[in-house]
């Protein structure tokens, strides 16, 4: 077996030091260019590759970032890894993902082992404030995603506000009158969510019912729809607090045939590649999903480089309204006079 060329060999083909040959690879200095030109040139010869574990002894880098994600299986967090991945492979970075699976009691044992392997962490997290000091106070680069940041940490997300306000204004301009918000309490941006929402209809005059969901999901949605559905004042207008909710929401109403929009309108939020294809097509706002991946990964870059003064503070993304055909204008004579809604279901 042919013995694989080690870092002293490249220094030898090179005419140069072993230091400088170790200076040179793990990017600690920098030389001249005829000097980096013979070492570039030896390492491609012998087809030599560094020991990333060696590597990571000299330079106290891993190579690798981390993402935390609280579901896999929401098209949202799979397009923000996506976006996260491109940007780091760009800048020779691995991603290691870790998906929490929605388990808030095995956060911080997951977020402290994927830690010790990477050199900075994204980080979408339902972890209270507390725990949430600890991991900041550990000194690695984070960058949290989905949730303001506390002590200036950088942090990105969606303006959850701007997208729920401009739900409300669309619906009221079609002549939705009754309309109720699926919510989803433990979710950070839920808040955000449903106060934009109350703002808007309030200055139509104007409330929204409520209703809450156990949990983001498709199963969630289709279970609390006969509820809503069959509630003694049924909304004519449903916004959900995401896309996955109103899928499942809208499989629920077909099944307890109730027409999509000819008797109720659905939004959702996300804009996941499948509300293109249910029938009608999902009305949502788009998140830029990708975006807040690719964004979150530079300012995490920026930290970890340390070439730069670090960006702190919350990072918005615009939201943007899609409209589809799970929403219409109401026919005049469907309109009624704006009145409020009767208090609160759970």
């Amino acid at each position: 077996m042919k013995k694989k060329p080690t870092i002293r060999d490249v220094a030898a083909r090179a005419g140069v030091s072993i230091a400088t040959v170790s200076k040179f690879i793990n990017s600690t200095q920098r030389f001249t260019s005829a000097v980096e030109r013979k070492v570039q040139a030896a390492i491609d010869e012998l087809q030599y590759h560094s020991n990333p574990l060696a590597r990571s002894m000299i330079t106290g880098k891993t190579g690798a970032v981390g993402v935390v994600i609280l579901d896999i299986g929401n098209p949202h967090f799979t397009n923000v890894v996506k976006g996260a991945n491109r940007v780091a492979l760009e800048h020779g970075y691995n991603l290691l993902f870790v998906d929490t699976d929605e388990n808030q009691s095995r956060e911080e044992e997951l977020l402290d082992a994927l830690s010790r392997r990477v050199d900075g962490l994204i980080v979408s997290t339902r972890m209270p404030e507390e725990q949430l000091d600890r991991l900041l106070a550990s000194g690695k680069p984070v960058v949290l995603s989905g949730r303001v940041a506390p002590k200036g940490v950088p942090s990105i997300g969606i303006d959850a506000h701007a997208a729920a306000y401009m739900i409300g204004e669309l619906l009221v301009k079609q002549g939705h009158r009754k309309i109720a918000y699926l919510g989803f309490a433990p979710a950070r941006p839920d808040t955000e969510r449903y106060r934009g929402l109350s703002e808007s209809l309030a200055e139509h005059g104007l409330e929204v019912t409520r209703y809450e969901v156990g949990g983001p999901t498709i199963v969630e949605g289709e279970r609390i729809c006969s509820a809503v559905l069959l509630s003694k004042d049924k909304p004519d207008a449903i916004v959900c607090y995401n896309d996955m909710v109103a899928i499942g929401f809208m499989g629920g109403a077909k099944a307890l045939g109730v027409s999509i929009p000819e008797d109720i309108s659905i939004v959702g939020i996300d804009n996941i590649p499948f509300g293109r294809f249910t029938s009608p097509a999902l009305t949502t706002v788009d998140v830029q999903s990708e975006r807040l991946g690719e964004e979150g990964m530079r300012l995490l870059l920026r930290q970890i480089a340390g070439d730069a003064p670090p960006v702190t503070g919350h990072v918005a993304i615009e939201p943007r309204l899609v409209m589809r055909d799970s929403t219409r204008i109401r026919p005049p004579a469907a309109v009624a006079a704006p009145a409020k809604v009767k208090g609160r279901a759970r």
